[in-house]
């Protein structure tokens, strides 16, 4: 929901940086490898709940996601960056939950599944949206130059954010945020279902 206005704000100053980046010769996939490892280390340290740790390291990974699409604008944009770019997307939102169950398994076990489902429900919905609207040559700027067709929803990237980072500053109440999070998503997942339907019957 917020994605459309915050990329209006940070995109110019990504794309500078994108470009600076581009000039010494490092590749947007680089970029992309690099954002998903240092989030693989933010779920690890959660796990051994050094929790404003983990949220420094969530913000610089989630840093690097954003740079790899304007070093990508600045040099090349590959169906194959475009793709590391979503499935490590991917790897990233599971392993911060993951990272919260690990850590406190007994309370956090149960919310931390529930959240991870709805992650996988509603990544299911987008990415099959993105495929049927390119059999049907469907084009969308509204989120930017991006390799996959972008439906918006009520649970975006930038809520997804805030969500985990919310979870870091306030570790004790993971369990509630994850229950109210995971329900918005399964409302996002469901809205794109509606909206598949409205959209691909009549084509």
């Amino acid at each position: 929901m917020l994605d459309g206005a915050v990329r209006k704000m940070i995109d110019p100053t990504l794309d500078a940086a994108g470009r600076r980046i581009a000039a010494v010769g490092i590749s947007a996939n680089a970029v992309t490898i690099t954002g998903c490892v240092i989030g693989l280390a933010a779920a690890f340290a959660i796990w051994q709940q050094a929790y404003l740790v983990g949220l420094f390291l969530i913000l610089l990974s989630r840093l690097c996601d954003g740079l790899d699409g304007s070093v990508a604008r600045a040099t090349e944009i590959t169906d194959f960056g475009g793709y590391l770019d979503i499935v490590l997307d991917f790897v990233f939102y599971g392993a911060i939950p993951l990272g919260f169950i690990l850590a406190d398994p007994i309370n956090n076990g149960v919310a931390g599944g529930v959240l991870i489902f709805s992650f996988y429900i509603t990544g299911s919905t987008f990415l099959a949206y993105a495929i049927m609207a390119e059999r049907h040559n469907m084009q969308s700027t509204v989120r930017g130059v991006k390799s996959l067709y972008f439906t918006t929803g009520l649970a975006e990237g930038t809520e997804t954010i805030l969500v985990l980072c919310a979870f870091c500053l306030f570790p004790a109440h993971f369990s509630v945020i994850a229950y109210v999070f995971a329900a918005i998503c399964f409302y996002t997942a469901l809205s794109r279902i509606i909206l598949a339907g409205r959209v691909f019957e009549q084509r």
